[in-house]
């Protein structure tokens, strides 16, 4: 009965036609064998391809290549599902499902609540609001999950990945290594090879999909140099070798030895004045994006860092923008020469937030700003009002990292006006941050909000550095992201109907109900430390909270009954999404517990408390591992709620 016929050639409208087809038989599990074929004048069954090919006008996206027009015009027996680049064909079969009942609630086959249901006519266009909608990787990844998170990117309307360093060794070794979590699960040793296969596999399945593939990031200011970023050897542990003082002399000078950061090649700058060092800078970049032609975008960014900038006579000359955007404008050059259309971003964050005095781009439609306001706070969102904010003149290592949200995009407006160039947002929503709401429902406002907010300031969209398993108690707040990041006119009182709805099924309001409650208990800002009685005690000092905590276990009690009665569901996403919340009530009761001590200036026994419950609790992973990260928790934890009272939280660690 139903057909696909292909009217563009391409892999990706390929996959699209395949995945269409899937969808269709598990939806309607009686309707037969759906053929595919290239048809290109087809006028009947689905036709998939671009807009250009139906005759159809593209001319409000700025770039076809970056910009994605859905467009949708069916009936009950087919029509047109088409985008005005391949992988807006992908988006718009995606969106054709969404709209006839689909939803995809969290990475994975049990993320998929897919109806049993015939089809019904749709007609849809919609050019994406925001140019970038995509996540970057971060946390402990393990790679069956990378390839769920990569295969659900598309799915809910993104389209970006970025893969961060030239192999991500850490990140997968904080899982494989069971970080936090090593009395319940025997770790694993995995080789530097092996990961490099693996982000092998993760590219490959970002181009079976037209994402934008966005690479790299940190590495820059010592890899030319012949030290690792990726992996730090045996350089913590305060050890030398040959390497390191082959590289030494082109490393920054700090306090006036030139060393390595934190004993980590990633946390270390380069001395940006010395000729032959930048001339090593630009000839790695130069090279790789020669081999690299499968990245859309190459993340050519510094040590990270603050305050650790070089303090040689020479780099004294300029600040440390000037002197970036001299490597920029020399790799720009180089690129040039080499007749390579790689496109470069550049990173807006701790000191080259400012930007430069006298130093312009060349070339300013080759790069991007990727402004990445880490030091921010979080409970409060990014505003569409204009920002009058009197930014303060750079001063070499002494600046202050800025918490105000509006701080960021002031800094990025700043580079904007005098260097010209487009500007991407690289948040941190779904790192440790998360953790500090652990309902999502005022977090998922912030992040509907700060989106709106970046829209309003004319930023062009937004990368996550975040967990891929940031779907725990449920999937609400990334829903929220990708969704607003589409269509930043969407309400958010419509997306927790939307995502409540079809996780939790008729009584969603139920779930609803407990969740408001236990959000009046976990006050967000006193997590996030910024709610202490009194700062000379510590900034998680706060007797009155304790009587909330306190509230905990009894609403956990009062909510178990109806928890059990619905952890069978007839849709598996539900039976999962029920199944969460059930440890997701040993979760809170457990962390209330903690915080009580904690807020009551007992530290030395809150730390006890969090250990015991990472044990308990940490036998539950395996479990739940797809959706929650217990290295991001942890990381959260002892980084700033158990830290010693006032005790500075260096992030770089």
């Amino acid at each position: 009965m139903y057909s696909i016929k292909k009217i563009s050639a391409d892999h990706v409208v390929d996959f699209a036609a395949e995945e269409l087809k899937k969808y269709l038989r598990m939806m309607m599990p009686d309707c037969g064998e759906i053929e595919i074929k290239y048809q290109p004048e087809a006028k009947e069954g689905f036709r998939l391809g671009l807009m250009q090919d139906f005759g159809l006008d593209v001319s409000d996206a700025p770039d076809t290549e970056l910009d994605d027009i859905l467009y949708i015009d069916t009936d009950l027996s087919g029509g047109i599902i088409a985008g005005d680049n391949p992988r807006s064909v992908l988006l718009a079969v995606y969106k054709y499902l969404t709209l006839n009942g689909c939803r995809w609630l969290f990475p994975g086959i049990d993320g998929e609540f897919i109806p049993l249901k015939d089809i019904e006519a749709v007609k849809y266009r919609k050019l994406a609001d925001m140019r970038y909608r995509g996540q970057c990787n971060e946390g402990a990844e393990f790679q069956p999950n990378m390839m769920e998170a990569i295969e659900f990117t598309p799915k809910i309307g993104m389209n970006v990945f970025m893969l961060e360093f030239f192999c991500p060794f850490d990140y997968y070794d904080y899982y494989y290594n069971h970080r936090f979590n090593q009395k319940n699960r025997e770790p694993e040793r995995v080789t530097r090879e092996t990961v490099i296969q693996w982000k092998r596999q993760c590219e490959a399945e970002i181009a079976k999909r037209g994402l934008q593939f966005h690479d790299i990031g940190h590495a820059w200011a010592t890899m030319p140099f012949g030290l690792d970023p990726d992996y730090d050897f045996d350089y913590k542990n305060g050890e030398t070798n040959d390497s390191l003082e082959a590289a030494r002399p082109y490393l920054a000078l700090v306090d006036g030895k030139r060393d390595l950061h934190h004993g980590s090649p990633m946390y270390t700058n380069f001395c940006m004045s010395n000729p032959e060092a930048r001339a090593k800078v630009v000839g790695a970049v130069c090279d790789y994006a020669a081999k690299a032609s499968h990245v859309d975008y190459l993340h050519v960014w510094l040590g990270d860092s603050v305050n650790k900038c070089c303090e040689c006579e020479g780099c004294q000359q300029k600040t440390h923008s000037d002197w970036y955007v001299v490597l920029l404008n020399e790799i720009d050059e180089e690129l040039t020469k080499r007749e390579l259309n790689t496109r470069i971003v550049h990173a807006c964050c701790y000191d080259s937030l400012f930007a430069p005095e006298t130093e312009r781009l060349n070339n300013p439609d080759r790069f991007s700003l990727l402004v990445a306001p880490i030091t921010r706070s979080y409970t409060e969102p990014v505003t569409p009002d204009p920002v009058h904010l009197e930014l303060p003149r750079y001063v070499r290592n002494k600046n202050a990292n800025p918490s105000d949200p509006a701080a960021p995009v002031a800094f990025a407006e700043d580079w904007r006006r005098k260097c010209g160039m487009k500007i991407i947002v690289y948040e941190y929503h779904f790192w440790v941050n998360q953790v500090y709401e652990p309902t999502g429902l005022r977090y998922a406002e912030i992040i509907h909000n700060d989106i709106k907010g970046y829209k309003a300031h004319s930023f062009g969209g937004t990368i996550e550095d975040g967990s891929q398993r940031s779907f725990f108690p449920n999937g609400f707040c990334f829903f929220t992201y990708a969704s607003t990041l589409f269509d930043t006119s969407v309400s958010y009182e419509e997306l927790l109907e939307d995502y409540y709805s079809h996780a939790y099924g008729e009584d969603w309001r139920e779930v609803l109900g407990f969740m408001n409650r236990i959000k009046d208990c976990f006050d967000h800002k006193y997590l996030a430390g910024e709610r202490s009685a009194n700062e000379e005690i510590g900034k998680y000092y706060n007797p009155a909270m304790a009587e909330k905590f306190r509230r905990v276990p009894t609403i956990v009690r009062e909510f178990s009954e109806f928890i059990e009665s619905h952890k069978n569901m007839p849709m598996r996403a539900q039976t999962v999404s029920y199944r969460l919340l059930r440890r997701y009530l040993e979760y809170i009761e457990g962390l209330s517990g903690i915080l009580t001590l904690k807020c009551l200036g007992a530290g030395k026994e809150a730390k006890e408390k969090y250990l015991e419950f990472l044990e308990s609790f940490g036998a539950r992973e395996i479990e739940i591992e797809r959706c929650f990260d217990i290295v991001i928790f942890g990381k959260a934890m002892e980084w700033r709620i158990l830290k010693k009272d006032n005790e500075p939280v260096n992030l770089g660690i």
